[in-house]
């Protein structure tokens, strides 16, 4: 009797989480591709996973439909995309190969889509300005906690480098003043890894505002960041709800995500040594950290280039 695909899928993502102790971030997107695998793809069993039909799924989503506004529909989808799905298929795929499910992953004999990164993964001075302008002075906040929570929040991300997880995940134990640190606990990192993180003086100010307005609601959540209308940690949603919210007010299309990379490329404008910037992002691989690297505009390597002359060359 052949195998449901799912039930061994289920399995799978029992032994990443149990035995390898992989994040619930990277579990999350195994499960997002797999089902949207399915989705495209209904009714593929064990037999039927070849490179035919890994072909066929991802033909499949480049031509689907998808709504992207009011009464706006896309279609295509980036090499980038392309490579983030098959990479989490990928996983399940040589896990099943190793448990001797199926006979070869469909993967083996493909060409992995070429990558093209772009420099505008992370925000331009103008455009920060404008949304650290738009929640100073252009957004009516319901209350001074709002209003300083959500700045707060921004400047967490933009000089911590910070994943989405990670930020919801800050305790407040987490934050120490004295030593000018945050600390982002394993349990809450993509990468499984405790790091330390130094707080820049402009945020240790915008910390300190938002503490003071949240001692005045006599908190007792252990969370550092916490709900407008509940002594609880700020949900996903209410963090979507506040990053759509600036959109829309400072004119500024952008994601969360986008402060870190915009973090991570400063830094290397600022001269910061790769090593040391692989370990304030999290990254288990260098590789991951160099690809920060392929971000950086020509601009910001013009002073390097100004300085060479022939006397000094080797």
């Amino acid at each position: 009797m052949t195998e449901n695909i799912e039930t061994l899928f289920t399995e799978f993502i029992k032994e990443q989480e149990y035995s390898s102790k992989l994040s619930p971030v990277t579990l999350d997107g195994y499960q997002y591709a797999f089902k949207l695998f399915l989705q495209i793809m209904p009714g593929t069993g064990l037999e039927d996973l070849t490179d035919k039909i890994m072909t066929e799924f991802f033909e499949r989503l480049e031509k689907r439909e998808r709504k992207v506004g009011r009464g706006y529909t896309k279609k295509g989808i980036k090499s980038s995309t392309v490579a983030t799905y098959r990479s989490k298929l990928n996983k399940f795929f040589g896990w099943l190969e190793m448990k001797g499910k199926i006979k070869k992953n469909p993967f083996r004999l493909m060409e992995y889509p070429n990558v093209v990164y772009e420099d505008k993964k992370f925000l331009r001075k103008e455009e920060l300005e404008k949304i650290f302008m738009a929640m100073g002075i252009g957004i009516p906040w319901k209350n001074p906690f709002v209003a300083k929570r959500n700045i707060a929040i921004i400047t967490t991300l933009l000089y911590c480098g910070l994943r989405k997880g990670e930020l919801l995940g800050l305790k407040v134990l987490d934050i120490d003043f004295g030593r000018k640190e945050l600390t982002v606990r394993a349990e809450t990192s993509k990468s499984r890894i405790n790091r330390i993180v130094p707080l820049n003086p402009e945020l240790i100010r915008k910390l300190e505002d938002y503490l003071e307005e949240r001692k005045k609601r006599t908190s007792v959540s252990t969370s550092f960041f916490t709900s407008n209308n509940e002594d609880r940690e700020l949900s996903e949603d209410g963090f979507k709800h506040l990053i759509a919210f600036l959109v829309d007010k400072s004119g500024v299309k952008f994601h969360a995500h986008q402060f870190r990379h915009t973090f991570a490329v400063n830094m290397l404008n600022k001269g910061c040594d790769i090593a040391k910037l692989k370990q304030l992002m999290g990254h288990k691989d260098i590789r991951m950290t160099a690809s920060y690297v392929r971000c950086l505009p020509s601009s910001m390597m013009r002073n390097d280039v100004n300085m060479l002359t022939i006397d000094d060359m080797v």
